[in-house]
């Protein structure tokens, strides 16, 4: 990962509380595309997950394990209790948040220390952090529902995201996805799904339900 990769999370977090500074309680208390989560559910989410990596990437580079949350019931029971805020605490704990993530990254040079996401589970180096950043970043923006959606990507943001999701559905489909760019197969390859790599990452992502594509589309179980 290059220096370049952070300055896109930047880019794209600013666009995100561009949107987030927009909406009016109203809107937060709306439905999102998640099942069961408001728009305020998305938004706790992702400032929630803003200061879970920064205490995380500030453990690992002073060798302070510390894991990006105490536990996924305690990651759930979070996210609720910020989702009650009021509009206005919400929109100033989501950019405190996402200030202290960005400080934490400014001066980072050594993207190699690692971190648990829980006790126990999955690890992350620093750099790991950063992509997953990312993709919280852009794939929850277009969750809120709000006038953001996969054509507002950067190239380089849909690059990423589609390479990513290939490897990730390709141990599960025999596909075929016809792109702008060229044919890309999944698996053995098989039918095939023609739509631009934005259309079809959101489709696979599980989001969408195949807006923008042609092709007969087969069920896709949960991304992780």
């Amino acid at each position: 990962m290059d220096r370049d990769r952070l300055l896109h999370v930047y880019d794209a977090t600013d666009a995100l509380l561009r949107t987030v500074d927009g909406l009016t309680a109203e809107q937060l208390a709306g439905p999102s595309l998640l099942p069961e989560w408001t728009r305020a559910h998305v938004v706790a989410h992702l400032a929630l997950n803003a200061l879970g990596f920064e205490r995380a990437i500030e453990g690992a580079v002073h060798a302070r394990p510390t894991p990006v949350y105490d536990s996924s019931e305690q990651r759930d029971a979070d996210i609720g209790a910020a989702a009650a805020m009021t509009a206005d605490q919400l929109r100033e704990f989501t950019f405190d948040a996402c200030g202290r993530w960005r400080e934490a990254t400014e001066d980072l040079t050594d993207l190699t220390p690692t971190f648990e996401r829980v006790p126990g589970g999955p690890v992350l180096s620093v750099a790991d952090a950063i992509g997953a950043r990312w993709r919280e970043v852009e794939i929850h923006h277009g969750d809120l529902d709000a006038g953001h959606g996969p054509a507002d990507w950067t190239p380089e943001f849909t690059a990423y995201v589609f390479d990513g999701i290939v490897r990730f559905r390709t141990e599960q489909v025999d596909l075929t996805l016809e792109t702008p760019e060229g044919p890309v197969p999944l698996g053995a390859g098989g039918p095939v799904i023609t739509g631009t790599r934005h259309d079809l990452a959101w489709w696979m992502l599980g989001r969408g339900g195949g807006v923008g594509l042609t092709g007969d589309l087969p069920t896709l179980g949960p991304w992780r």
